[in-house]
């Protein structure tokens, strides 16, 4: 028999845990459904960029508040949500997981992995959206993030916390920049490890590729490029495809950054890329019109330009009392017919610190990479290069404006005097010497030794067409047989007279040697 006093216990034990705090669920009735985006009643307590989830279990997050309804796009694809379904809010802002565990995967915006592989660790939940750090947070760029492209780190420098814009058309290698931007910091991450004697200690640098709206065959070819390198043990790549909801799409570059955010907050230097910011565009553009927000210029919203300046402003330089960590952000903006002056372009320019433009007519006449030095400028980069690199490129763009002016007004006249041929031909090697194939970022102490025998007339009588092949065998000759030199340039001090002196009779010993 059960003993009554034990009944009574247990009653009393259960009365004793029971609550009696009322749970208010936000519950609300799905009133419309066009293309994955949602319009909803009754969800009185929402906030903006809250998560709701439907009667399915699927989830979306709210992107509009209007005075009786809601706006919620999904972030998946659904076909079982109707009219007059419940959903509910979930008082969660929108986050993604980010840990060490993400180096070397690929996920979704959402966290999700997409490389097959088990789900990343749980680490920290890092918010979509954030507020970028305030001006006494922030310090000036004062350290170069290196790209192996001799262009860009000799021209158009970029400084670790800098926001340097690739733009150019369809097809001229801006994505290639970005990858051998990535594949360079292989070199720079070994340097960090074991620094040169009498050099500047340089913190690792984390990698972020953000894929918005491309074919997920070019996100495949990326991986495995970063694979074969090696470079995929210092990067996460966040990928939304063409095939992904508008949705995913609109938070790739958010969710990147949150995630960048992680590792600058741990005090290490990142290198995000987004891949492009055009297609992000078209894709908030397409929410906005379905969400009947009213038409701007070429149909997009009003608040086009707040969506990526609240997204670049993120990227920061930050003092030694919050950490020291810095995001360099490299966004990607496609242009049509060489138009910078378009709505989203110029939009984006006025947000970085610089852009590199890519031009058309340079890459069909063999220039690769395409950079069009005229249009091309960094802002902050310069403060941000070594000595060594000073010492060199000083002379080079001014050089590169010349021969391009001069070589504009040449071709209608074919009477030159002397002075004006020798220029050209300088101009043309100088062209030449900048030309790099793709995936074959340089060690700066190469770029240094190019840019130098090019500006100081050692390449003059060498032929256009054999510059390559001597760049090459000059960089491994003065690696064998001068390494005070090497070691002088390492140290990315500011080339003295007596290192100028060394470099002459090394160059001109090479010069006897090459044939």
């Amino acid at each position: 028999m059960i003993n009554s006093d034990e009944i009574i216990k247990k009653l009393e034990n259960k009365l004793s845990r029971l609550s009696t705090d009322p749970k208010v669920e936000n519950i609300g009735t799905v009133e419309k459904v066009t293309d994955d985006v949602i319009s909803a009643s009754g969800l009185s307590k929402a906030l903006m960029g809250e998560e709701v989830i439907f009667e399915d279990k699927t989830k979306g997050f709210i992107i509009n508040l209007d005075e009786d309804s809601v706006g919620i796009i999904l972030l998946g694809k659904s076909t079982n949500i109707r009219e007059g379904q419940t959903v509910k809010t979930t008082g969660n802002i929108l986050k993604i997981n980010a840990s060490n565990d993400l180096l070397g995967r690929v996920v979704n915006p959402i966290g999700d992995a997409l490389d097959g592989k088990p789900a990343p660790k749980k680490g920290k939940d890092m918010l979509l959206e954030k507020i970028a750090p305030g001006i006494v947070e922030r310090k000036s760029v004062d350290t170069p993030l290196k790209t192996g492209i001799k262009a860009i780190d000799s021209l158009i420098p970029i400084g670790r916390g800098q926001r340097e814009l690739i733009i150019g058309d369809r097809g001229l290698g801006k994505t290639a920049i970005a990858i051998d931007t990535i594949i360079n910091q292989k070199t720079q991450n070994d340097t960090a490890k074991n620094p040169p004697a009498g050099g500047k200690k340089l913190k690792r640098v984390i990698c972020i590729y953000v894929a918005i709206g491309q074919k997920q065959s070019s996100v495949a070819q990326i991986v495995n490029k970063l694979s074969e390198t090696g470079a995929l043990d210092y990067t996460v790549i966040v990928s939304a495809t063409a095939s992904d909801p508008a949705a995913l799409l609109y938070l790739a570059p958010y969710a990147g950054v949150a995630v960048a955010e992680y590792f600058m907050e741990q005090g290490e230097d990142v290198l995000i890329i987004y891949d492009d910011l055009t297609k992000h565009a078209w894709a908030y553009r397409q929410i906005s019109l379905t969400l009947k927000r009213p038409a701007g210029r070429e149909a997009y919203p009003g608040d086009i330009f707040y969506i990526h300046s609240r997204l670049l402003e993120r990227a920061v330089k930050l003092n030694d009392e919050h950490g020291g960590g810095s995001i360099t952000a490299l966004p990607v903006i496609e242009t049509q017919a060489d138009d910078i002056s378009a709505y989203i372009p110029t939009n984006v320019i006025s947000i970085t610190d610089g852009q590199i433009f890519l031009k058309s007519d340079l890459f069909n006449s063999g220039t690769r990479p395409a950079v069009d030095v005229g249009n091309s400028v960094s802002r902050v980069g310069g403060a941000a290069q070594t000595g060594a690199m000073k010492s060199v490129a000083g002379r080079i763009k001014l050089d590169l404006a010349q021969y391009r002016e001069l070589a504009a007004f040449a071709q209608f006249g074919s009477d030159l005097d002397a002075a004006t041929q020798k220029q050209l031909d300088r101009g043309k090697r100088l062209s030449q010497i900048l030309i790099q194939p793709q995936y074959q970022p340089l060690d700066e102490v190469d770029e240094v030794l190019s840019i130098w025998a090019a500006t100081n007339g050692h390449l003059d009588d060498i032929a256009v067409e054999r510059i390559s092949a001597f760049e090459e065998k000059y960089h491994n000759f003065m690696r064998s047989h001068n390494k005070k030199i090497i070691a002088e340039i390492e140290t990315g001090k500011k080339l003295t007279p007596e290192v100028n002196e060394l470099l002459k009779k090394a160059t001109e010993q090479f010069k006897k040697t090459f044939s």
